[in-house]
C-alpha cells in the first residue's frame, strides 16, 4: 500500500483511507475483544512494531520500507505495540469495554500525565475536540522510554475518531 491520497493532501489520513487500506478490522473482530489499529501511512525504514508483537500479528512483508499489515485475528490487543512505535501511529481499540464505551488505548508524550479517573477532550486525527473521554489506565514506566499508554474511555460512536486526548491545564 503507497501513501494514502488524501493523506498526501492533507497530512491526515481518514477512516475512509484506512477502512479502504484494510487498517480497520471488521465488526466482527471488534467484538471479539481489543484489537491493533495501526495508522502507519509513511513508507518509512521501521519495523518497531513487528518486532514488539509477542503473536507476530504486525508484519512487514517485503522491504523494509514496506508498511506494516495488521493479522486482527491474531491480535489480542496486549498494548506492547504502541510505546514502541516512533510515528505514534499505534492505537488499541476495545468496542466491548461497556455497553455504552469504548476504549482506546494510545501513546502519549505531552506533560502533564493524564491521571486515572481524570476527564479529558478527546481529540481526532487533526487535533479537533470530538467529545470528553475518562482516563482508565495510564502506563508509564521507563522501558517505554517517555512514551505513556493511556486508555480513555470513549463514547462508542467515537472508538474510531479519538486519537488523542488534551490534558486541562492545572491551576
Amino acid at each position: 500500500m503507497a501513501r494514502l491520497p488524501g493523506y498526501k493532501r492533507t497530512g491526515v489520513v481518514s477512516v475512509r483511507e484506512l477502512r479502504k487500506s484494510g487498517g480497520v478490522p471488521s465488526p466482527a473482530r471488534l467484538r471479539k475483544g481489543p484489537v491493533v489499529l495501526v495508522e502507519c501511512v509513511e513508507k518509512i525504514p521501521c519495523n518497531p512494531c513487528a518486532y514488539a508483537c509477542p503473536r507476530n500479528a504486525i508484519t512487514i512483508d517485503g522491504e523494509l520500507t514496506d508498511l506494516p499489515k495488521v493479522d486482527f485475528d491474531s491480535c489480542n490487543g496486549c498494548r506492547l505495540c504502541i510505546a514502541k512505535c516512533p510515528g505514534l501511529a499505534i492505537f488499541v481499540v476495545d468496542h466491548g469495554f461497556s455497553r455504552t464505551h469504548a476504549a482506546v488505548t494510545m501513546p502519549y508524550e505531552m506533560l502533564p500525565r493524564p491521571v486515572k479517573g481524570q476527564r479529558v477532550a478527546g481529540l481526532d486525527r487533526s487535533g479537533r475536540r470530538v467529545c470528553s473521554a475518562k482516563v482508565v489506565r495510564v502506563l508509564d514506566t521507563k522501558a517505554m522510554d517517555r512514551c505513556a499508554v493511556v486508555t480513555v474511555a470513549v463514547p462508542k460512536k467515537f472508538w474510531n475518531r479519538v486519537r488523542s486526548i488534551r490534558v486541562p491545564k492545572e491551576g
